[in-house]
């Protein structure tokens, strides 16, 4: 291999390596921004199951309101 071969090669490999290294930059941003979106619909879920539930209250008794069995 000549010295211009060697040079071109390593230009290539700069150039790959600049582009890996902004894919990997963009990749963790974007995988930080659904973090953060997924982080945000827990809380919404979180906040509407507690409205959900002031709202419409379970129509299941609780043990002590339910009335004990009839006798015969």
């Amino acid at each position: 291999m000549s010295l211009h071969d060697l040079e071109a090669r390593m230009d290539e490999l700069e150039t790959r390596l600049a582009f890996q290294d902004d894919l990997i930059t963009t990749l963790s941003d974007q995988i930080a921004q659904q973090e953060m979106d997924l982080r945000k619909l827990w809380e919404a879920k979180q906040l509407l199951r507690k409205q959900l539930s002031e709202v419409s209250p379970s129509n299941i008794r609780g043990e002590d309101e339910e009335a004990p069995p009839p006798h015969y």
